[in-house]
């Protein structure tokens, strides 16, 4: 996608619903930090130590990169986002790069509407983008998507990150509230999230989970 210049228009946006339309506006506009251009660290840590089980679910999979990065290992994966200008930038990536990974628009906090369940799923980023009120429908999604005994592997801002710019910290007691329930948060490590130069907040301090879809395995 060519970057715009201040004597170049923006393209027209895409006619979407408001949340919609806010997230696909970061892509048309390559005004996306966490779009780094490959897959968050964390991430590909995880898959070298084998803790990555397809099928997988990369939920709110912006450009692909993750779900690129699990192809490329033989993983069965499928990405969604809500943003049609990042699910079209993931399918081109896996064309160029002779890569099988499925993208499809989709809303997050509806994943029952896929009609599938999955060994894993991964959340880079998107967790921490809800309100109070969107969490339990996150959890019911969730629910939905990951098969009894499924791995989410979940990434979000950490209060220990610095000022305001970017979306709200997330403690480890949220975590562990949110998945009181039906679920088993087996391990929350202290992390970072990788961005794109320029982010206020530097390389924002992130908790990485590891949390079992109940009855355990």
């Amino acid at each position: 996608m060519p970057r715009q210049t201040d004597d170049t228009p923006p393209p027209p946006p895409a006619p979407l619903g408001s949340a919609a339309a806010r997230w696909d506006d970061a892509y048309r506009l390559e005004r996306a930090p966490w779009d780094i251009g490959q897959a968050q660290p964390a991430f590909v840590h995880l898959a070298d130590a084998g803790e990555m089980a397809s099928p997988v679910l990369d939920c709110g999979c912006g450009t692909g990169e993750h779900a690129l990065m699990l192809a490329a290992r033989g993983l069965t994966v499928l990405g969604v986002d809500i943003a049609p200008s990042a699910i079209g930038l993931a399918r081109r990536k896996a064309t160029e790069r002779r890569l099988q990974a499925d993208f499809r628009i989709a809303d997050a906090l509806a994943l029952d509407r896929l009609g599938r369940h999955f060994a894993t799923v991964i959340d880079s980023g998107f967790f921490h983008t809800l309100s109070d009120d969107d969490r339990p429908r996150y959890l019911a999604s969730m629910g939905a998507a990951l098969q009894p005994g499924g791995v989410l592997h979940l990434l979000c801002f950490s209060e220990l990150t610095p000022g305001e710019d970017g979306p709200r910290r997330v403690t480890q007691d949220e975590i562990r509230e949110t998945f009181a329930r039906g679920w088993n948060v087996e391990r929350i490590l202290p992390q970072r999230f990788e961005v794109a130069a320029g982010f206020s907040a530097g390389r924002p301090h992130a908790w990485l989970a590891r949390i079992v879809r109940g009855p355990l395995p």
